[in-house]
């Protein structure tokens, strides 16, 4: 029988994030498992075609987006009560998502990663899905997509 101990659950604050992560901790608390939450922030790459900025205002503006994304963290994490019972580890990296994620699962030895199967709604929604067949395809571990 399939025991996680190392659950892995990318997250972008949406609802159908909520989800997965729910999901997680539930499982997490079943196995007496340890869940990796994952936030990948994009890089500040694309600016107006008539602005270059220097050096140091990506540089600003890169810490401000992980700032924030610290913040969401603790607000996602804050959602759920039960995931206090659970040892829950937290991670921000900025780079691409799907790179990034299969990174973390290397790093902590991850034997389930739990993510939703589409991110928000519209472009993003559809990104999100991409994302997650390319991690399914990718993945050394079992993928659980959660459908909210």
């Amino acid at each position: 029988m399939f025991t996680p101990k190392r659950i892995l659950v990318p997250t972008d604050f949406s609802g159908n994030s909520d989800e997965a992560l729910k999901q997680a901790l539930e499982l997490a608390k079943q196995y007496h498992a340890k869940v990796y939450l994952l936030h990948v922030a994009a890089p500040i790459t694309q600016w107006a075609v008539d602005y270059v900025p220097d050096a140091s205002a990506v540089k600003q503006a890169e810490e401000a987006e992980i700032l924030r994304a610290k913040e969401m963290m603790q607000k996602e994490l804050a959602k759920f009560p039960e995931g206090q019972e659970i040892e829950v580890i937290s991670d921000i990296r900025e780079g691409d998502t799907v790179a990034e994620i299969l990174k973390e699962q290397d790093e902590n030895s991850v034997d389930l990663i739990v993510m939703p199967s589409h991110g928000k709604t519209g472009m993003i929604k559809r990104m999100m899905g991409l994302v997650s067949e390319k991690v399914m395809e990718e993945a050394k571990s079992p993928v659980l997509l959660v459908q909210h």
